[in-house]
C-alpha cells in the first residue's frame, strides 16, 4: 500500500473552534468547507482534519464518553489498499460508489472496531503545498483542491 499522507481527524460539533485551536497549536492555517476543515502547519503540511459531527459529545478522561478520533490514510491505489486492509482483518463500514472514481474514500473498522478511512485522489503533497502558498493569506476560506 503506497500511503502518501496520514491525517488525524477530530470529530467536532464546532468546526471553527476545533480547527482554530489546532491551527494555533501548529502555527498554521485553516482551509474550510461546510463539513470539513483542513489544518496545515507553518510549513504548509496537512496535519489535522476536523470533521463535522453535530451530535458530538466530548470525551471524558479517563472515564465516561469514549474518545472520538480516527486516522485517514491517503493512498495511490484504492483497490490494492482495500484488498490489503481486508486481508489484514479490516471490516468495510461504508463503501464508495466507485473505487475507480478520481477521488473518494471508504470507511473501515480495524480488528478492534476503531474506524479509519482510506482515501484517494486528494491533492498530492506538491499540489497541497502550491495551494497553501497561494491561499495562506486568504484566511483559509476554501477547501484544498
Amino acid at each position: 500500500m503506497d500511503i502518501i499522507r496520514q491525517v488525524v481527524v477530530f470529530d467536532a460539533a464546532d468546526l471553527q473552534a476545533e480547527s482554530t485551536f489546532w491551527a494555533g497549536m501548529l502555527d498554521g492555517a485553516v482551509f474550510e468547507d461546510d463539513h470539513w476543515h483542513t489544518v496545515v502547519d507553518g510549513d504548509g503540511q496537512w496535519r489535522v482534519g476536523v470533521q463535522a459531527a453535530p451530535d458530538h459529545v466530548p470525551p471524558q478522561w479517563p472515564d465516561g464518553e469514549a474518545q472520538q478520533v480516527h486516522l485517514d490514510l491517503h493512498v495511490t491505489d484504492a483497490r490494492a489498499a482495500h484488498e490489503q486492509a481486508i486481508a489484514l482483518g479490516a471490516r468495510l463500514l461504508q463503501g464508495a460508489d466507485d473505487l475507480d472514481a478520481d477521488e473518494g474514500h471508504q470507511v473501515y473498522a480495524d480488528p478492534a472496531g476503531h474506524p479509519f478511512c482510506l482515501g484517494w485522489g486528494q491533492p498530492s503533497p506538491e499540489r497541497l503545498a502550491a495551494f497553501v502558498a497561494e491561499h495562506l493569506g486568504s484566511k483559509g476560506t476554501s477547501a484544498p483542491p
